[in-house]
């Protein structure tokens, strides 16, 4: 399958390192504004061909599947003109900036018979399944509450910062402890409280989420772009509980009894980088003649990006974009 890669920045990188080591992809193509910089990435990683726009490089009828790694902002117009050009498109998180914009593309990519896939590389690794055989297997006993974290210190980075990007905590991080809450609580969420330190610039420093849910569950989630912070997953039950060992990235499951006395701990396989899984998921579902990964359907995505309309509005905090 021929791969793609639209706008090679940091994270492109890393999807790079990936497709890079798996069989059954060809790294064919990558597109900047700047033809110089998407010429050094081809020679870089190995791609076959350089583009100085993103319009040429959807054009080109051999390109069968693009990342699109653009700023959050621009998702939703690179995504669209992916598939209107008949390219199936694996779309960076956050997906979109806001619901509207996905349900359009989702609309488009069952339109035209084309993948469209959200790029939240924790829904695809082998942990979360992992996580999910814990919890059914009844050792924690009634699973009722979880609290998920994710910080880094980005201050510095102008695409965090900057409105006109979609910047701001929450569709950077807070999407991970979001996406954990909800991949592991299937309930429907009831109500929403979230509490936010806005920036001089109008976008989220860090944010404080708990979410109820019908069926009497509750996850308290943080994220935060001016502190480190340790990244954890804990998932509560009456007969223990487990720890998930960064979220963004599972390195390691352990379950704990009653008198906090560990059990068992589970090391997660072996990979390239992480991004490896969602790339093997796109290719099977195109050649299955799927519009959506099993693994993110498009309901999830639209359930995510719902969610982050709805806490973004108890915040009034909107982007220029919009």
């Amino acid at each position: 399958m021929k791969f793609a890669i639209l706008a090679p920045g940091n994270i492109a990188h890393s999807m790079a390192k990936a497709v890079s080591e798996l069989a059954g992809i060809e790294r064919y193509a990558v597109a900047s504004r700047d033809y110089g910089r998407a010429e050094h990435f081809a020679r870089q990683w190995g791609f076959e061909k350089a583009y100085g726009s993103y319009e040429e490089m959807v054009q080109d009828p051999q390109v069968e599947l693009v990342y699109v790694a653009s700023p959050h902002s621009h998702h939703y117009e690179h995504a669209k003109m992916c598939l209107e050009h008949g390219r199936h498109v694996l779309v960076e998180k956050a997906f979109t900036v806001n619901a509207r914009q996905a349900e359009e593309l989702v609309g488009l990519s069952r339109e035209k018979g084309l993948l469209l896939a959200e790029a939240i590389w924790t829904r695809y690794m082998p942990s979360r399944k992992m996580i999910d055989e814990i919890i059914e297997s009844g050792v924690l006993g009634n699973v009722t509450s979880l609290t998920a974290n994710l910080g880094y210190v980005l201050s510095h980075v102008d695409r965090m910062q900057n409105p006109q990007l979609a910047g701001g905590a929450l569709l950077d991080l807070g999407v991970y402890p979001v996406n954990f809450a909800l991949m592991s609580f299937h309930g429907e969420v009831k109500e929403v409280n979230a509490a936010a330190v806005m920036s001089p610039r109008g976008v989220d420093w860090m944010n404080s989420i708990t979410l109820s849910f019908d069926d009497g569950k509750m996850a308290v989630l943080h994220s935060d772009m001016l502190a480190q912070t340790d990244r954890q997953g804990v998932i509560s039950g009456d007969k223990g509980y487990l720890e998930v060992q960064n979220i963004n990235n599972c390195e390691e499951i352990r379950v704990f009894d009653l008198e906090r006395k560990m059990t068992a701990c589970y090391q997660v396989p072996e990979q390239i980088n992480g991004y490896e899984y969602q790339v093997l998921s796109c290719m099977k579902a195109i050649k299955e003649g799927k519009v959506e990964c099993p693994e993110m359907p498009h309901s999830e995505t639209l359930r995510v990006m719902r969610l982050l309309d709805h806490i973004r509005n108890q915040w009034g905090m909107v982007f220029p974009c919009e």
